[in-house]
Parts: structure tokens; sequence; C-alpha cells
């Protein structure tokens, strides 16, 4: 599971950082906030990516809290709902894919 969630959460922070330049040139933010607001939510998904080894579960209450951030973050850049749908779903399907895993092992 550990895995699975810092993968959801780097290729996350991928998408953030590259939704910076789309949220200035698309939809008109001023530079300076689309660029905090974004780099603030991909350093967020890098830092509980690197949580996800020895903070599962404060890894899983952030990344479910970065999901609702990134959902809301469509009000001011309209692409981001759905993007943040994606990311919402592969989050989900992360947890319990790594929930059945562990468990079928036997951990």
């Amino acid at each position: 599971m550990k895995r699975l969630c810092a993968t959801v959460l780097i290729m996350e922070a991928i998408v953030l950082g590259l939704s910076i330049p789309v949220a200035v040139q698309i939809d008109h933010l001023a530079p300076h906030a689309a660029g905090l607001t974004g780099g603030v939510a991909a350093v967020a998904a890098v830092v509980l990516a690197a949580l996800a080894r020895r903070r599962l579960r404060v890894t899983l209450a952030g990344g479910s809290l970065l999901q609702v951030f990134v959902i809301a973050s469509g009000a001011v850049v309209p692409a981001m709902y759905f993007l943040g749908g994606i990311f919402a779903a592969l989050w989900t399907i992360g947890i319990w894919l790594g929930y059945r895993v562990e468990h079928a092992a036997g951990h």
C-alpha cells in the first residue's frame, strides 16, 4: 500500500506542477497566485509520498485531504475538477488494492 500511495502522490505532484502554467495562460490567474497554490500542493504531495514508508496513517489522511483540495481548486481552474476526480479515483483504488495485497499476503 505504501508504494501505491507514494506513486499516486508523485504522479499527482507532477500534474500539479504542470497545471501552474495552464492556470496562468488559459484561466488568466496571476502567476504568483497560481505558482504559490500549485507549488504548495505539489510539495505537499511529495512530502506525503516521502512519509508513506514511515507514517502511512498520516499519508492516508493527508493524501485524502489533498484530493479534496485538488478537486476544490476546480472552482478556480475548471480543468482541476476533472484532474482532481481522476487522482481521487486513483488514490481510492491505490488504497483499496494496497489493502487487498497486504491482507492476501497475510501481513
